[in-house]
């Protein structure tokens, strides 16, 4: 076998569709794009939102509200979270956020902030972005302690 023997499978390879050469071609006249409009005129491209016209939903349904571009988001962790993690033996006695992210519990370059829900019997160590009061109080109680990042 040569390279200029190769051939196709039979039957893989299809004739192109010759649109708009005369009407023995089954796609003479329109060419296959209908009668008149937008659609059947060279150079169009649908532009997102446009309704043919008719006031679109975008601009029909009213604007409300205020968001703040320089919010930051914090992804919450409880204290119970943390308690749970230690009885199951995933962490031992440190835990900060390249551990989560590690975990799967946060998205790289997340934020955590450490809430007071629960309870924490076992000293930890953690280093998160961001604690509360009686989170902080909780964890020093218990013998470990917090570090903010």
């Amino acid at each position: 076998m040569k390279l200029s023997q190769l051939k196709p499978a039979k039957g893989s390879v299809h004739k192109e569709k010759r649109i708009a050469r005369g009407e023995g071609s089954k796609k003479g006249g329109t060419a296959g794009r209908g009668h008149k409009g937008a659609k059947s005129r060279s150079g169009y491209s649908r532009t997102p939102g446009f309704e043919g016209g008719q006031m679109p939903l975008y601009r029909r349904v009213p604007k409300f509200g205020f968001r703040n571009v320089n919010r930051v988001e914090y992804t919450p962790l409880n204290l119970s979270v943390l308690q749970a993690w230690i009885d199951a033996g995933r962490i031992k006695d440190y835990i900060d956020t390249e551990m989560l992210y590690e975990m799967k519990f946060i998205s790289k370059g997340e934020k955590v902030k450490l809430l007071a829900k629960g309870e924490i019997k076992s000293p930890v160590t953690v280093k998160v972005n961001k604690a509360s009061a009686k989170a902080k109080e909780a964890i020093e109680k218990a013998g470990g302690k917090v570090e903010l990042i």
